[in-house]
């Protein structure tokens, strides 16, 4: 018999590229759910319509499956994150609340939770799951979102302690590659830039949002489905929280240069210095989970740049 695993939040950019690669794998029978967003077309994955701040809905979706993959949440650019900070709040507590709840009601086996990394500190060093201090102020405009994510991670534990499931889960690096959101309102960094290089004209100028001096990990979606593939297999406690990241920073100014040398574009760069950024510097330390999972990234950065570039051009030019 197959395991079910429902993956919430499967239009989504991460959510979208996890489940395809389950349904590679013939272990599982891959669910999916949807609501504003078209269904996604694939033979191989059920679509469910979810409201998932509706107690109702949530239930009727978890019940009867094995693992749960929460990837669904409301994410926007550093536009948001400045700008409106409140928007990555409210629906973001709710719905994982209703998900936590069910998935302890339905005794789910296994639930994975996508964190992020906007509670840690800037870093010149690879910051591991340990150097988390909450005693440390929280950058100004990732406070809100980031202390929801720390909240939502202490309730994976808690339920971790009272019920049958086990949580995992993973503050993951910037993660890019196909299926990322490549519009200038919603994307960050890696989708906004390819977007800008590959609309450009040739010869022409591109306006990047501040200096260029932050420093951002960034990890192929592909990596990071590898590690849900690798979690379930071989986490045997109740309770783990991982970093996944590529291990080393890059400038927002180099990526930039990089993603114009790949493109084989010539373009020119404008940094407007009136434009919100957030100017931190982060890498992840993700030994814990090389030692306990045997996994470590395998796409280089230029890989990377090349593999979305490519699928850019199949999937988003040509529209």
């Amino acid at each position: 018999m197959k395991t079910k695993i429902l993956i919430c939040g499967l239009t989504g950019f991460i959510g979208r590229n996890i489940a395809e690669s389950f349904a590679k794998n013939n272990d599982f029978e891959v669910y999916g759910t949807y609501l504003k967003s078209a269904p996604l077309d694939n033979p191989k994955i059920k679509m469910i319509k979810v409201d998932l701040t509706n107690k109702d809905d949530v239930s009727k979706a978890i019940e009867g499956m094995d693992i749960i993959v929460q990837a669904a949440a409301v994410t926007t650019g550093s536009k948001d994150s400045v700008t409106r900070p409140y928007y990555h709040v409210t629906d973001n507590a709710l719905m994982n609340a209703l998900i936590f709840r069910a998935a302890y009601d339905c005794q789910v086996s296994h639930l994975i939770f996508l964190s992020c990394t906007t509670m840690y500190q800037s870093s010149d060093s690879p910051i591991k799951e340990s150097d988390f201090d909450a005693n440390k102020e929280i950058y100004p405009a990732y406070f809100g979102g980031a202390w929801t994510k720390v909240y939502n991670e202490k309730m994976c534990k808690f339920y971790s302690r009272i019920g049958s499931t086990k949580y995992t889960v993973v503050r993951h690096s910037n993660i890019y590659g196909p299926y990322d959101k490549f519009d200038l309102e919603r994307s960050h960094v890696f989708g906004a830039t390819i977007t800008k290089v590959m609309t450009a004209k040739e010869g022409g100028k591109i306006v990047v949002w501040g200096s260029g001096e932050e420093e951002r990990d960034l990890l192929y979606v592909g990596d990071l489905a590898d590690f849900f593939q690798r979690v379930i297999k071989k986490q045997s406690s109740k309770f783990e929280l991982f970093n996944a990241g590529y291990g080393s920073s890059i400038s927002v100014k180099d990526l930039v240069q990089k993603i114009i040398a790949h493109s084989g574009k010539n373009v020119d760069v404008k940094y407007d210095l009136t434009k919100p950024t957030i100017k931190t510097k982060i890498c992840l330390d993700s030994a814990k989970a090389k030692n306990l999972l045997s996994w470590s990234p395998a796409i280089s950065l230029d890989e990377g740049i090349k593999k979305t570039i490519s699928w850019y051009k199949d999937n988003i030019a040509k529209v």
